[in-house]
């Protein structure tokens, strides 16, 4: 198994900060139990802080925009469309195997998308880029099932569409897309991805030789000048937190261990 994908799961499971936070406060509590009051009392009020100050302030909005303003909506300027690239992350296929229906998360905009543009551009070959990301793999949860299973809904014949289904993370996204794909000089391929996860997928896009424009979607936040609201769940503000602290992490990552070909990059 990839060191790189083993490690980067398990430590991303250790420090994604809803994960951190309950950490920290269960340690505190044993170190209560055991008399350690002040080294105990210090870690509990850490986790209730970081419940309070990252569930409810709009924290996690600052955290996310920038990601989503990095880059802009699409704009077609009449120049041809070679192809159309989304990216795996929006299905829950174990869900969707178990009740036998298509089954999506939060970022359900990218096969909605996908859709959009496989009717506006019907000359453009289509791809589907994913896997599964899950540490032991389980044959059944391949992303690939559950986007096979909605196409008759998104309006899509199956034999239009080609299927990447061996790629774990980002990184293999890019370097498997690219070995199916093979992409020529001079062609335009729209990437479908969520907007805070377009900066680390074109990145990695451009590091194999794999020129594509962008095409967000899956917005988490209203706009630059809208982010001062707070969250009335705190569930709401922990996962766009943990979304957000994701992204800026796998840039660093991605980054120092040459994944990317820019530490932040733009259009």
């Amino acid at each position: 198994m990839d060191s790189f994908f083993t490690a980067s799961k398990v430590l991303w499971f250790l420090a994604v900060p809803s994960n951190l936070l309950v950490i920290l406060a269960a340690l505190g509590l044993v170190m209560l139990g055991l008399r350690l009051r002040r080294a105990g009392a210090a870690l509990v009020t850490i986790a209730v802080a970081g419940w309070l100050v990252f569930g409810f302030s709009p924290a996690s909005s600052f955290i996310l925009s920038p990601l989503e303003e990095r880059f802009p909506l699409f704009t077609d300027d009449g120049t041809p469309v070679t192809g159309i690239i989304m990216l795996g992350g929006s299905e829950k296929p174990d869900i969707g195997n178990a009740r036998g229906v298509p089954t999506f998360g939060e970022a359900g905009e990218r096969p909605i998308a996908f859709a959009a543009l496989s009717r506006r551009y019907p000359q453009a070959r289509l791809a589907f880029v994913g896997g599964s990301g899950r540490l032991v793999r389980n044959d059944e949860a391949v992303e690939a099932h559950m986007i096979r299973m909605s196409l008759p809904d998104l309006g899509i014949p199956e034999a239009r569409v080609e299927f990447e289904e061996k790629s774990r993370n980002t990184a293999e996204n890019a370097e498997f897309a690219r070995a199916v794909l093979k992409p020529k000089p001079g062609e335009r391929w729209l990437l479908v991805t969520s907007a805070a996860h377009m900066p680390r997928a074109v990145g990695c896009f451009r590091k194999v030789g794999f020129d594509v424009v962008a095409y967000p979607v899956d917005f988490q936040t209203i706009g630059p000048d809208r982010l001062d609201e707070p969250f009335s769940r705190a569930a709401d503000g922990l996962d766009k937190t943990d979304m957000g602290v994701r992204e800026w992490v796998g840039l660093v990552v991605y980054y120092v261990t040459g994944k990317t070909s820019a530490l932040f990059p733009a259009p």
